[in-house]
């Protein structure tokens, strides 16, 4: 048995009611304003905020947990893109992130939750600095998107304590072409590689993408039909085509497991292999779950381990 069981919770998205759902399901109390559970500890896998209708009310929820020591959390895309979307460059004469009208269309329900208090808005910004980009308990590995011991080799040198950003690295991971902002691109969104022949492929907002994101751990994967990550409606619009370059990464079976969110994942919770699940299931979507992984320690990961709560509908 190891010294702590941990819960590990998927993408959130602003809805604050089924993460309230999901603890009450696992056990969590609420005491003193916080959830508490007696034995286990949560473990956040990040994307708290847009989309959803209850941006301040999920991190009312999440925050008190992470500073009291009830959960751990790390940072997902969406944290990083609010970061850069409220971090001014100086240099630039421009945000980090540009607020261009696709920008801040992403990001509007968060920006509508704190209109009318900035102060709190840039609390919370600073909140989200704080979170490391990846978490190696020994036992278990937790990162938004993907493992890439190579990104986080380079990256070591300019993180802070914790695995957390510096704003010299804010500015460098911001900043295209950067070898910073492929490694922290890759460690929250995922291993991507470009298709061939001008294919492109439709994503949930609509958007059209000449990239695909790819099941970066899976070595049988050898063309972008059977590598890709997205959106099933998307698939048959994937060529066969044999995926040319070096695209995975190998992450043997005998490392500790490792889990992610960000990949909106469609059916029933499983993993994605013997020591790798992922758990977000994709709650910000009609009919869409919340889902955490309940670890109390095993080095194989089993489907009968995955709790979830309904999307509750407007």
């Amino acid at each position: 048995m190891v010294d702590q069981q941990y819960d590990l919770i998927g993408d959130i998205h602003g809805h604050a009611d089924e993460l309230e759902g999901l603890l009450c399901a696992m056990d969590y109390q609420r005491v003193d304003n916080c959830f508490r559970h007696e034995t286990r500890k949560a473990i956040y896998l990040g994307d708290f905020i847009d989309r959803g209708p209850q941006q301040r009310e999920v991190l009312g929820i999440v925050m008190p947990m992470v500073e009291t020591g009830s959960a751990l959390a790390v940072m997902g895309n969406h944290e990083f893109n609010a970061i850069a979307y409220h971090s001014y460059d100086d240099e630039n004469g421009d945000y980090r992130r540009r607020h261009t009208p696709t920008n801040q269309r992403q990001h509007q329900a968060f920006l509508d939750a704190y209109e009318d208090t900035p102060d709190e808005c840039r609390e919370v910004i600073d909140w989200f600095k704080t979170l490391p980009l990846w978490l190696d308990l020994g036992e278990l590995r937790v990162v938004h998107a993907c493992w890439d011991e190579g990104a986080m080799l380079r990256l070591k040198e300019s993180l802070a304590e914790g695995n957390r950003l510096t704003d010299e690295l804010i500015k460098h991971s911001t900043t295209y072409g950067r070898q910073e902002f492929r490694d922290v691109e890759t460690l929250l969104k995922g291993k991507e590689v470009p298709l061939i022949n001008g294919h492109k492929f439709v994503d949930n907002d609509g958007h059209e993408w000449p990239n695909i994101r790819i099941r970066w751990w899976d070595q049988n994967a050898k063309s972008y039909h059977s590598a890709f990550m997205g959106p099933p409606q998307a698939i048959s619009h994937i060529p066969d085509d044999e995926i040319k370059g070096d695209h995975l990464i190998d992450y043997s079976h005998s490392l500790p497991p490792v889990f992610l969110g960000h990949y909106w994942m469609d059916g029933t919770p499983t993993p994605l292999a013997d020591n790798i699940a992922c758990v977000d299931y994709s709650v910000a979507r009609t009919k869409g779950r919340l889902a955490a992984y309940r670890w109390d320690g095993e080095r194989t990961l089993c489907a009968e381990k995955f709790v979830s709560v309904e999307r509750v509908e407007p």
